[in-house]
């Protein structure tokens, strides 16, 4: 991308970055295509096989009421299930693949399948229901669903992670801006900030900048 803009390394199925939708929606409202952002994809815990044990389960759904407690947003605990594999990978390459035709839709569908899975306790590990959701944000439902069971598709998600890794990123959100006067990126924040505080911070930037 050219000219100022946000990178923001998220996961769909990372609690905090559910959170943190209500924030990258106010700064969609608040600088529209004038502030683009670069959806990363962190790579929370691609590859898990195993279901998750009770104390597992139990400590999630503390970190979840956390999530709860201090942004309001809903959360239905049912989907931690004792058969439930806590696999991040198929939900990544999930808005990999809508990012590849429409970056912006790519966040808007992250936010779907963040709200499906936390407020609506569907499993958004499968193909069926990943592209359920693509469909319902606007994306071609079988053309989805042909790219998503692809090695590209895979390969491409994982280039995300390492993306993320080499940019020393270790939790999410995290939230990015550049280039500034010199030409460098900053941290707009590690973790969840309330929208007010991300929003006036990218408006004291791009001011400071335009100068």
């Amino acid at each position: 991308m050219d000219g100022p803009h946000l990178i923001y390394f998220s996961d769909p199925m990372c609690s905090w970055c559910y959170g943190f939708s209500p924030v990258v929606a106010e700064i969609r409202r608040a600088f529209g295509r004038a502030l683009p952002i670069r959806l990363v994809m962190g790579g929370l815990r691609p590859g898990t096989e195993a279901p998750m044990t009770l104390a597992a389960r139990a400590e999630l759904a503390t970190h979840w009421r956390q999530v709860h407690d201090a942004t309001g947003l809903p959360f239905d605990e049912s989907v931690l299930t004792e058969t439930f594999v806590y696999d991040t990978d198929p939900a990544a390459r999930a808005v990999v693949v809508v990012r590849r035709d429409d970056p912006e839709l790519a966040l808007t569908y992250l936010e779907r399948i963040q709200r499906a899975f936390y407020a609506e306790a569907r499993d958004v590990t499968g193909g069926e229901t990943l592209a359920d959701l693509a469909a319902e944000v606007g994306a071609d439902r079988d053309g989805f669903l042909a790219q998503w069971s692809q090695e590209d598709a895979k390969a491409e998600t994982w280039r995300d992670y390492a993306i993320s890794q080499r940019a020393g990123v270790s939790g999410f959100p995290t939230l990015v801006a550049g280039p500034g006067e010199a030409g460098e990126f900053g941290v707009v924040t590690r973790g969840y900030a309330p929208p007010d505080q991300v929003v006036g911070v990218l408006k004291a930037w791009i001011e400071r900048i335009a100068a």
